[in-house]
């Protein structure tokens, strides 16, 4: 299965990296790491994680308050968040 960000959602991952880059040199590098593990849990098994709505899920990322909302659409992945666990719920809604 291949898998694409929504353009939100990637800008939302780069912004994070970033973030956590400047925080702490190689931080960000182990967030992208921690997001592109949580990808391929999703891939091995798209339907184990947490039903958001009726074609919507998550799945969180270790060690990082971060989870992956995303779409299975035939043999797509589509990632409509890396949401901040912290952020309004939902806000990512707008994406689908």
């Amino acid at each position: 299965m291949r898998f694409y960000f929504h353009p939100d959602a990637d800008a939302e991952f780069d912004k994070v990296m970033a973030y956590y880059e400047e925080r702490q040199p190689g931080l960000g590098i182990e967030f992208a790491e921690e997001v592109y593990a949580t990808i391929a849990r999703i891939i091995a098994y798209p339907r184990a994680w947490m039903s958001m709505s009726k074609h919507t899920r998550r799945c969180l990322v270790n060690r990082f308050p971060f989870g992956v909302i995303y779409q299975v659409k035939s043999d797509m992945l589509r990632i409509i968040a890396v949401a901040d666990l912290h952020r309004r719920p939902g806000y990512w809604r707008d994406r689908v």
